[in-house]
C-alpha cells in the first residue's frame, strides 16, 4: 500500500498552482491526488472561536449580569457554510495511507494559525513540515518543497496568530455586549476598529472646529518670473507694502544655488501600496489587497501581505532577471536606459517574514491584456516602483533668489533638473494614467528662474496682493488613513519597538471596511466622513479603548511572543485584566450628553430595560400611561418603573432639541398628570423665530408621540 503526503493550501487557486507542480493531477471532490501527493485547500478560516452561547446558557441572552464572558478552556466550531470541506479535510488527514502533512498556507501569521486550527480540531497527530515561499512562480514552489522546515519551527508565529484571536474575541464580545446593554443599539466594538474610527471623528472634529483666517502676501511681477514678501494677517500691511513697491525698481540682492537630490523611493510593502493605489486610481484599501492578492496566486506578484520595503541578498540576480522582463513588457520600460542599482532595494536586516512586493518572471509569459483592468493597473504599478526604486538619484539646482524693491524684501524660488532620474518614471507613468493626483514636487518650486546675477534691476515692476485662507485639515481618504494606522502610537513606543501602529497591513483593509459596513462611517467620493452613530460611539467609549496607544502596544506585545520574549499565557493575562476592567468602567453611571441616535433607537425596538433602569434615582415624577406604575428620572430621561414596560421619555429626544428645549422634570411630570404642556417660546427649526404651542402627549400602540396644538387649531404631530 503506497503512502502520500498531505498538503494544505489555503486556497483552492493556490491548491491548483501547488498540485500541478508536484504532479497531483487528478481531480476529486475537495483535493487533488497523483504521483504521492495529496493536495487540499481550506476556504480561508474553516476553523473558527465558537459564540458566546457555546459555553453556557446563560450567554445566549445578552444581559449584563453575564459579563465578563471568560472561557477557561477555548472551544471551536467550523466556519459557517464550510463544514463538508473542514469534513473532507479530516478525513484525508486520517487517512491511513497519509503519512505526513505540508502546511502550505500563506506564509504569515494568519496562514499559520488557519492550519493549525484544522489540523487540532481533525485531532490530527501526524508530522507536518511547512512550506514558505514568497512566489507562486514554479522554479519558487518546487526551491520551497526542497526546503521544507518542521512545522514546529513556527509554533512562536501560531501562539501569537492565537493570542490576537482570542484578544479580539474578549474585548469584541464583552465590550460589543456592555456598551449594547448600556446604550439600547448595537454597537461593534474592537480592539483595532475603535481607535481607527476615533482617529476619523477626532479629524472631523478638528475640521468643524478649524475657524479659517485670510492671509495677504504681497508680490511683485519681474517679467519672467514673480517674487513675494512675507504672509501677512493684515490686509492694509500688505496693501502698503503693494503701494511702495509699485512702479518701483526692483533690485537682486542675493542668489544662492545649492545642488540637490532627491532619493528614489523604496519598494512597496502592502500598506504604501495601498496608499498609492487609492490616490491614483481610487482603490479602497480593500480593492487594492485582492487585486494584488489575484496576481500572487497567478504567479504574477510575490506575497502581497507585507510590511517590508527592500530585498533580500540572494534575490540580487532574480531582481536583475524581474528588471529585465518589465523593461521588455511595459510601454514604461522604453524609455529606461539606465544600468538598476538594486543595492539600494537590498536589505536583510529589514526583511522579516517576506519582502517587498515585486512583479514575478511569469510578466513576461501572459497576456497582460487579458487581466481585469484593476490587476493591470496595480501590476503596473508595482512593475513602475520596482524600476523607480533602482533608477538614478534625481539631480537638481535649487535657486533662491531675494530681490529689494519699495524697501521691502521679496523672495522667488525656483528649479533647474540637472538629471531627471527616477521621476522621469513616475512622472511618465502618472501621465500615462492620466491620474488627476497631486505630483510629488520637491520643496523648492518648480518654475524655472532665468539667470539671475546680484544687483540686476527690473524696471517698474507691477506690485500686487495675493489673497487666500487657511486651510482646515483634510478629510482622510483610504490612503491618509492607513498611513495614520501605520503610524499611531508610534511616538510613544520604545525605539526598538518592531510593530508600530494599528493593526498590520494585512488587516488593515478589514477594519476600514468594517467601519464602512457597521455603519459608523460613509465613503463620499475618495474622503471617509464618520456617521452620527459613529461619532456618538466614539462620544461615549473610555479613552482605553479608542486610544491608538493601547492597541500599539499588543501589537509590540504579539511580536514579542512571535519571537518567544513573552509567553502567550502572560500576554492573555493582561488582555483578561484589560477586559475585566473595562466591563466594570461600562457599568459606572452613564454620561449625561446621551447621543440623539440611542433614543432614536430605543423607541424604534421598543426599549431595553437594562438601559432604562440603569442609576434611576429621586422620587417619582407621576404615573406611566401604559401601566399606571410610578415613572422615575435618570441621567437619560423618564421610565416606567416596571422592567417588562417599553415607556420612556428621553431628554436627549430630537423633538425637544429642535424647538430649543430640553426635557427636565418639571416638563415630564406635567406632561404625565395632564398630558400637555403649555410653551410661549418654541423656537422654529426653519426661521429661529420663537412661537407659542400647547405640546400633547400621546401613548399608543407602544409609541410616544408629541403633538403641538396652537390657537388657531392647526396641529401637528411628531415622534420623540
Amino acid at each position: 500500500m503506497g503512502s502520500f503526503n498531505l498538503v494544505l493550501a489555503e486556497k483552492p487557486s493556490v491548491a491548483k498552482s501547488l498540485s500541478a507542480v508536484l504532479g497531483a493531477n487528478e481531480r476529486k471532490d475537495g483535493f487533488f491526488i497523483g504521483n504521492g501527493w495529496i493536495v487540499a485547500w481550506c476556504f480561508g478560516h474553516l476553523v473558527d472561536l465558537a459564540e458566546p452561547a457555546e459555553y453556557g446558557e446563560q450567554y445566549k441572552r445578552w444581559n449584563r449580569e453575564s459579563l465578563p464572558i471568560l472561557p477557561e478552556k477555548w472551544k471551536y466550531t467550523a466556519s459557517e457554510g464550510k463544514k463538508k470541506q473542514l469534513d473532507i479535510l479530516r478525513t484525508l488527514m486520517l487517512r491511513d495511507d497519509v503519512a505526513a502533512v505540508v502546511n502550505a498556507c500563506d506564509a504569515g501569521r494568519e496562514g499559520q494559525l488557519i492550519f493549525r486550527l484544522v489540523y487540532d480540531y481533525c485531532k490530527c497527530i501526524k508530522p507536518v513540515q511547512r512550506l514558505w515561499i514568497s512566489s507562486m512562480e514554479d522554479s519558487a514552489i518546487r526551491e520551497g518543497f526542497r526546503k521544507l522546515r518542521p512545522d514546529a519551527e513556527y509554533d512562536s508565529l501560531y501562539r501569537s496568530a492565537l493570542c490576537r484571536s482570542q484578544a479580539d474575541w474578549l474585548v469584541g464580545i464583552n465590550l460589543t455586549r456592555a456598551f449594547t446593554l448600556s446604550y439600547g443599539t448595537l454597537l461593534n466594538i474592537g480592539r483595532v476598529q475603535s481607535p481607527t474610527l476615533a482617529m476619523i471623528v477626532d479629524r472631523e472634529a478638528a475640521i468643524a472646529a478649524f475657524m479659517s483666517e485670510p492671509f495677504y502676501i504681497p508680490e511683485i511681477d519681474c517679467g519672467g518670473f514673480t517674487a513675494s514678501g512675507e504672509r501677512l494677517n493684515e490686509s492694509s500691511a500688505a496693501e502698503n507694502i503693494r503701494a511702495a513697491a509699485d512702479g518701483r525698481d526692483a533690485v537682486v540682492m542675493s542668489v544662492v544655488k545649492t545642488e540637490k537630490t532627491s532619493a528614489p523611493p523604496k519598494l512597496y510593502d502592502l500598506t504604501s501600496l495601498q496608499q498609492e493605489a487609492n490616490r491614483l486610481f481610487g482603490f479602497t484599501a480593500q480593492q487594492t489587497l485582492d487585486c494584488v492578492q489575484a496576481l500572487y496566486e497567478k504567479k504574477l506578484c510575490t506575497y502581497p501581505r507585507v510590511d517590508s520595503e527592500y530585498l533580500i541578498e540572494d534575490m540580487k540576480s532574480t531582481a536583475a532577471a524581474v528588471i529585465g522582463c518589465v523593461k521588455k513588457i511595459f510601454p514604461l520600460g522604453r524609455m529606461v536606459s539606465f544600468a538598476p542599482d538594486i543595492a539600494r532595494v537590498i536589505n536583510n536586516a529589514k526583511v522579516t517574514d517576506h519582502h517587498a512586493i515585486i512583479p514575478t518572471m511569469e510578466c513576461g509569459k501572459v497576456d497582460l491584456s487579458a487581466l481585469p483592468s484593476g490587476e493591470r493597473n496595480i501590476l503596473a504599478l508595482v512593475a513602475a516602483r520596482l524600476l523607480c526604486a533602482t533608477a538614478p538619484v534625481h539631480k537638481y539646482e535649487a535657486m533662491t533668489v531675494i530681490l529689494e524693491c519699495g524697501g521691502y524684501d521679496f523672495t522667488a524660488r525656483g528649479k533647474t533638473v540637472l538629471q531627471d532620474g527616477w521621476k522621469a518614471i513616475a512622472t511618465a507613468f502618472q501621465v500615462g494614467l492620466k491620474s488627476n493626483a497631486d505630483s510629488a514636487d520637491d520643496d523648492e518650486s518648480s518654475v524655472t528662474l532665468p539667470e539671475l546675477v546680484k544687483r540686476q534691476v527690473f524696471s517698474s515692476v507691477t506690485a500686487s496682493v495675493r489673497e487666500g485662507n487657511t486651510n482646515p485639515p483634510a478629510h482622510y481618504t483610504e490612503g491618509s488613513l492607513l498611513r495614520a494606522m501605520e503610524t499611531a502610537g508610534a511616538e510613544d513606543m520604545p525605539d526598538d519597538a518592531e510593530r508600530r501602529g494599528l493593526g498590520t497591513p494585512a488587516t488593515r483593509a478589514g477594519i476600514i471596511e468594517k467601519l464602512v459596513r457597521c455603519g459608523f462611517v460613509e465613503r463620499q467620493k475618495k474622503n471617509l466622513i464618520p456617521t452620527t452613530k459613529g461619532i456618538n460611539l466614539v462620544a461615549v467609549l473610555p479613552d482605553e479603548v479608542k486610544s491608538p496607544l493601547l492597541t500599539a502596544e499588543w501589537e509590540q506585545k504579539l511580536k514579542q511572543v512571535e519571537h518567544g520574549k513573552l509567553t502567550d499565557t502572560d500576554f492573555m493575562l493582561g488582555i483578561t485584566e484589560l477586559t475585566k476592567r473595562l466591563v466594570a468602567l461600562n457599568s459606572a453611571p452613564l454620561p449625561e450628553y446621551i447621543s440623539l441616535f440611542i433614543s432614536e433607537a430605543y423607541s424604534k425596538t421598543g426599549g431595553n430595560r437594562n438601559v432604562a433602569h440603569d442609576n434611576t434615582t429621586g422620587k417619582s415624577v407621576g404615573n406611566c400611561p401604559r401601566r399606571g406604575s410610578d415613572v422615575y428620572e435618570n441621567v437619560k430621561g423618564f421610565f416606567c418603573s416596571k422592567q417588562d414596560c417599553g415607556f420612556a421619555l428621553w431628554k436627549a429626544s430630537r423633538f425637544w432639541s429642535a424647538k430649543g428645549k430640553t426635557l427636565d422634570k418639571k416638563t415630564a411630570s406635567a406632561l404625565l398628570s395632564e398630558g400637555r404642556v403649555f410653551f410661549s417660546d418654541l423656537k422654529s427649526e426653519k426661521t429661529g423665530k420663537a412661537y407659542a404651542a400647547t405640546v400633547v402627549l400621546e401613548d399608543a400602540g407602544g409609541k410616544t408621540n408629541f403633538r403641538l396644538e396652537f390657537d388657531n387649531n392647526r396641529k401637528g404631530g411628531e415622534t420623540q
